[in-house]
C-alpha cells in the first residue's frame, strides 16, 4: 500500500504563491498527497489573479482560502511531512513547532502580489510564480520518496528549490 503525504505551503499573506501551490499539488498529487497553504500574517483573501491562472490550468479552486498557520499546528491539525516556505519572509520568520518534524524547504518564489503595473504585468508575474510552482511540483513528484532516507529526500527538496 502507497503511504500517503501532507504537504504545507507557507507564505507571509496566504493570498498567491502558497495557494497556488496548494492548489497545484492537490490536483497533481492525488491520491498519494494532500496540500495545505498558510500564512504567518494571513490577508484574508486569495488574489483574483491567482484564481484566475488556476481557472486557465483547469484546476479546481473550490474551498480556497487565506488562513493562519496557527491552524496547522494546534492539536487534531493534520501530521505534516513537508513544509515549503515560497517567500522569502515567511522562509525568515520563526515557524511554529510542528508536530513530527517534517522535511522543510524554502522554494522562493517572486511575489507576484507585489508587482505594480499594467494589467499584463501583473498577469505575467502571477503567470511566472505559477509556472514555476507547477514545475518544481512536477519535479517533487518525480522523486522516489519511498526509497529515500530522510536525509536524501531533504537534500532532494532542497535542491527543487534552486531550480
Amino acid at each position: 500500500m502507497q503511504r500517503h503525504y501532507n504537504v504545507l505551503f507557507l507564505c507571509t499573506g496566504n493570498s498567491a504563491r502558497s495557494i497556488l501551490a496548494e492548489a497545484i499539488l492537490n490536483f497533481k498529487g492525488r491520491p498519494t498527497f494532500s496540500a495545505y497553504s498558510a500564512g504567518s500574517h494571513p490577508t484574508g483573501r486569495v488574489r483574483p489573479e491567482a484564481l484566475r491562472e488556476l481557472e486557465i490550468a483547469h484546476l479546481p479552486t473550490e474551498g480556497l482560502r487565506s488562513k493562519s498557520w496557527d491552524e496547522f499546528a494546534r492539536p487534531g491539525a493534520p501530521a505534516l511531512d513537508f513544509v515549503f516556505t515560497v517567500c522569502d519572509n515567511a522562509a525568515n520568520e520563526v515557524c511554529p513547532v510542528w508536530p513530527g518534524q517534517p522535511i522543510s524547504a524554502h522554494w522562493g518564489i517572486p511575489d507576484p502580489a507585489a508587482v505594480h503595473g499594467t494589467h499584463a504585468e501583473v498577469e505575467r508575474a502571477f503567470r511566472d510564480a505559477f509556472l514555476t510552482l507547477e514545475r518544481r511540483i512536477g519535479l517533487f513528484l518525480s522523486l522516489p520518496l519511498a526509497s529515500l532516507d530522510g536525509l536524501a529526500v531533504k537534500k532532494e527538496v532542497d535542491n527543487i528549490g534552486r531550480r
